[in-house]
Formats: C-alpha cells, structure tokens, sequence
C-alpha cells in the first residue's frame, strides 16, 4: 500500500514540524511551506492527496490557498486549521469545499481522525481505509463496517436520505458510531462537496453554545470585541451536527426550533436575520421523550428534529459484525504503529464474541488498540485488559434473559471499578465512556 503525500502549510516553522513528527508517525509523507506561493509551486509539481493549511498567515492568506486547490485540484481534500473560536474566518473556506477542521491545540488523535475523514472524500479512504474484506455482496456505506441485518437496514436507510436534506434525528447509546453515520449521510449524496460541521453541544460551555453556534455581532456582550459568524453560516449549503442534542439549554433549543421553522439565522446582538440553506442532523444518546417529559427539552423542537429518525443498534446486537470490526481495527493499528498485521487467537475471539461490549464499537476499537500495542506475533488471553480475563458471573453468564440492561450494566460497572481499583479514570477508559457519565451511572 503506498503511502499518502500530505502537503501540509503554516508560518509558523514550530507547528509544521509537529504536524510532520505526527503525521510521519501515522505513515504519511509529508511536505512542509510557510507560505502560499512555495505551496502552489509543490501543488503543481507534486501529487498532493490531502492539503492541510492555516487560514491566517502573513501576505497571502490561506483562503487565497483553499480557493486555488478547490478550481485547480478539485478531487483533493482540503483540511483546515483554525484557532478557536475563529469561526469567523473559516466560513469562506467551508463554503470553498474544505471537508474539516482542526481547532488549536489539538492531539495526535484529533488531527488522525480529522486527516482519514478527510481523505474519505478520496477514492483512498473508501477503497483502503474504511472497506472490509469479505466475500459477501453487500458493502455498508463509507465508514460504516459490517454484515449484519442491522447495518444492512441501516444502511438502505442512508441511502433513501443521502440526496435531500430531511432533518434527521440519530438515536443510540454511546460509542455506537452516530458521527459516523451522520458523515456517511453527507458524503454518499448530492451535498457531499458542500461542508460538513460536527458540533459536540455537550463539549462546549453552555454560555458559549449560543454565541458559537449562531455567530454575534461586535458589543452585543462583554468580550465580543469583534463581528463573528457561527457553525451554521459556516455550514451554509451543506449539513451541521449537533451530537448530544440534549445538553442544548431550553434557550438554544428556542432558538433551533427557529432556524428549522424560518431557514433563518439571527445572530446575538443582530437586528436582522441571514437566510441559510442548511440540513441539520441532531444526534443523542438520551431519552429525549422522556426529557420532554420532564421540561428538559423542547417538544416542538423534537418533532421538528425526528422528521427521520435512525436508531444505531449497540454492538451486543450485532455480534456477527465483531469479527469484520477486529479485523479492521487490528489493520488500522497495525498500519498506525508499523508492524506487521497480528493474528488473533480463537479464545480471544471467542471471548469478544461473548462479551457484552457496553462501551459499544469505541470500546471494542480501544481493547484491540491495547492489545496490538502489547502482542507479539498474535493477540492472546494475556494480551487483553484485565476486565476481560475476569470470567463472567454465574447469574449475568446464564442468566442475561432474567435480568435488566439497567441491572446487567450496574453489574459490569462494578466489575470494572474493582478490576481498576475503582480508577474512574481507568475505568471511564475502559468504559468508551467519559468521567461524567460514570459518576452518574456511579451516584
């Protein structure tokens, strides 16, 4: 498999050699400018696969740069760097067909997710890095892997709303790949050049959510020193994500409810409002019914949101899917630290297959990243976390059919906690969870 060529851009010479230290890690060529112009002079004496530039730079900036790759090498994907919360200045490169962005400072995890869902524009990322091997007819679309019934109609659904823009609602436990399928919508259609912006309304600050997501203008609140365009005008024509629905304050669900109803966005502090032409795709791990319920969330607004509703299944529901994940997961590590792909012992597989994976794909992708990085030539028993070498209990072994999820998950939490010597930190880890939603389920 040959190796991608990454031309990467910033003046500042301290980042560029960061970005070549980590993406040389990550197996990429990499070729590395200061400046706009020696970059157009690689671009056209180089095939570059993936275009990875800062927007503010001296002289020429990196709009100049987006615009010239967008007409000249319209088939490269371009990835963004950009300070938070420049939104502002990133809105005209969105609508210039940049595919993602990176907010500084960010980790080596962060720029490899960014780097492969970029290139998953590219034949390369479809071809290599998210297709499964196998002998059955059917490929689940972009990013999605597997065999199952379950992606199957997951799938056919995708397909029946990739080319409208249907507000969607994405239903799903934690770590069963609700982006994943959001971006699989946006970029198996008609929009998939049109931008894509992922927004995490539970990772940012409530008092922040508002003002990021709509844009304000200068002095309509302490600290707004200057006009400043939100996700949604930098989405304009494409899609916005919002994961975690559900953290969003009844203020900022108003105002949603507004946006979809009117095609229109006001920012904090504006008179008038901007026409947008966005499709929203809200995802949630919550139970926003029963949230309604409760006068946490906005009934309006959910009815609004679950025009298409999609339902991720969870990972112990689609167990015939394991084997095609492990496998992918074992070559994308195996590829990531530069060894040669490990097998995997029958026990350790047939433990997988047992396990009950309550942190769902992103559990599953963390314990095969542990395991490539302690193997030798295969993947055995004492390869795997130590929450997995413990046998399951008599009455969760034989007995799943008799009690609750709810009961069967306090259960394993325990499990966890002990086997990490109640190491929340650890234990969230082993989890595919965060610290927070331990304490919860703790308290």
């Amino acid at each position: 498999m040959r190796k991608e060529n990454i031309l990467i851009v910033d003046d500042s010479i301290e980042m560029l050699e960061v970005l070549r230290r980590q993406l040389t890690s990550l197996n990429f060529y990499t070729f590395q400018s200061t400046n706009v112009s020696d970059a157009i002079d690689i671009l056209k004496s180089t095939h570059i696969d993936l275009l990875i530039t800062d927007l503010q730079m001296p002289e020429i900036n990196g709009i100049t740069l987006v615009k010239y790759s967008a007409e000249h090498f319209p088939e490269m994907p371009t990835l963004v760097i950009t300070g938070f919360p420049s939104v502002n200045g990133a809105v005209e490169a969105f609508q210039s067909g940049v595919i993602d962005y990176l907010v500084k400072p960010f980790t080596q995890s962060e720029l490899k997710n960014a780097v492969y869902k970029s290139l998953s524009t590219s034949n390369y990322d479809i071809q290599q890095i998210y297709s499964t091997e196998t002998s059955d007819e059917f490929i689940a679309p972009m990013g999605i892997k597997g065999q199952s019934e379950q992606v199957k109609r997951l799938s056919n659904i995708i397909s029946r709303i990739n080319n409208n823009k249907a507000t969607v609602l994405i239903q799903g436990e934690s770590g069963t790949g609700k982006e994943l399928v959001a971006r699989a919508i946006h970029y198996t259609g008609h929009f998939s050049k049109a931008p894509f912006i992922a927004v995490n309304c539970g990772g940012i600050p409530e008092n922040l959510l508002e003002s990021e997501l709509f844009g304000f203008v200068k002095g309509s609140f302490t600290g707004a020193n200057e006009t400043r365009s939100g996700f949604f005008q930098a989405a304009d024509g494409g899609t916005i994500f919002l994961d975690e629905i559900g953290n969003a304050s009844l203020n900022v669900q108003s105002r949603l409810l507004r946006v979809i109803q009117e095609k229109e966005v006001t920012m904090i502090g504006a008179t008038r409002p901007q026409k947008i032409n966005v499709r929203i795709i809200a995802a949630t791990n919550a139970d926003l019914l029963q949230m309604c319920k409760q006068g946490a969330f906005r009934e309006d607004l959910y009815y609004r949101l679950n025009v298409v509703s999609i339902d991720v299944p969870p990972l112990r529901d689609r167990k015939e899917d394991i084997p095609i994940l492990t496998k992918y997961f074992i070559d994308k590590f195996s590829r990531e630290y530069a060894i040669e792909r490990l097998r995997i012992s029958e026990k350790v597989m047939g433990i997988f297959m047992r396990y009950s994976w309550p942190g769902n794909i992103r559990e599953l992708e963390n314990v095969i990243q542990r395991c490539v990085i302690m193997a030798k030539d295969q993947i055995t028993l004492d390869d795997l976390p130590e929450h997995l070498k413990l046998p399951l209990p008599e009455a969760i072994e034989h007995s799943y059919h008799s009690k609750t999820l709810k009961e069967v998950e306090k259960e394993y939490i325990n499990r966890v906690l002990i086997s990490t010597n109640f190491n929340k930190t650890k234990a969230a880890e082993i989890l595919g969870i965060d610290r927070k939603t331990l304490r919860s389920k703790m308290e």
